[in-house]
């Protein structure tokens, strides 16, 4: 197994493996290389197969249910633990996966969930000639780079993660928007949450959209949203992956975010994911 940085900060890049063959000792060394890594692993062109991405995901934990987005749960025939994010339509015109061609907002997965999803992964099988990059950038990072008045200011906060909308901006299937995000359905978590792998303290936002501090105004809670969301899309906090056929991308949903570049509408791009379930709340750090 090789390792090689992505950033000076956070992520790696690893080759010389197979992630459906590990063996245990194997396995337990990339967990290790994982969290030292705060949560970002890029394997180029892996070329796994759906049995192969469902052996490696279970390694890591029980799978999680696709989420709920536009046009519902979009799986593969035969692999409903797969989910599909593609801007491709079937034979009939229907979409045979979700998030379309624009862009993907900041945000970690199913967050409005009371345990969100401690994991995912996303495996190019089409990708565009231009466009459908994902960045990540690195929460433990954000929070780090906080001015200690703010870090004292959000140490006891909560902030709701929105459940309306999803990355794309979609309302999610079978949901009603709302405009005011004080009342919008959601989970309160804590702003700031502990890694208990790491012990590391980090910035738990969600998405922007819809979010609400509990407790403030929402003029408050607004302005406070604002100056945090300065910090986590820093330039020296972020990764571009550019994705070639074959790659797979590991994140944990605790200590990263993700977003997508949007890409031409006539070009096609499938990509298949899977997410690992939280076994807990998060919980807040403690200084």
């Amino acid at each position: 197994m090789q390792v090689a940085r992505l950033t000076p900060h956070f992520g790696a890049a690893v080759i010389g493996i197979k992630l459906g063959e590990l063996d245990d000792a194997q396995f337990a060394a990339l967990k290790q290389v994982w969290h030292q890594h705060r949560g970002l692993l890029a394997f180029p062109q892996q070329n796994i197969s759906d049995d192969g991405l469902l052996v490696f995901s279970r390694r890591i934990g029980q799978l999680d249910s696709p989420p709920n987005q536009e046009n519902g749960r979009q799986s593969p025939a035969g692999y409903p633990d797969i989910y599909v994010v593609s801007n491709v339509k079937d034979d009939v015109g229907r979409p045979i996966g979700a998030l379309g061609d624009g862009e993907a907002v900041w945000h970690t997965d199913m967050s409005y969930e009371s345990k969100p999803p401690l994991a995912s992964m996303l495996t190019a099988r089409e990708i565009p000639a231009s466009g459908g990059d994902t960045w990540f950038c690195d929460m433990a990072g954000a929070y780090e780079d906080l001015p200690p008045a703010l870090k004292q200011r959000i140490a006891t906060l909560q902030v709701k993660h929105d459940g309306t909308y999803n990355s794309g901006g979609f309302v999610r299937a079978g949901v009603t928007p709302i405009d005011n995000p004080a009342l919008a359905p959601g989970r309160l978590h804590p702003a700031v949450v502990r890694i208990p792998e790491t012990g590391e303290a980090v910035l738990y936002l969600g998405r922007r959209r819809m979010s609400f501090i509990s407790g403030l105004s929402l003029a408050d809670s607004e302005a406070l949203l604002n100056e945090l969301w300065k910090y986590p899309a820093a330039e020296h906090r972020i990764y571009k992956h550019k994705w070639q056929i074959g790659d797979l991308v590991l994140w944990d949903n605790r200590t990263t975010m993700h977003r997508r570049d949007p890409f031409p509408a006539n070009e096609r791009r499938i990509m298949h994911r899977t997410q690992i379930k939280g076994a807990v709340a998060p919980a807040a750090f403690v200084s």
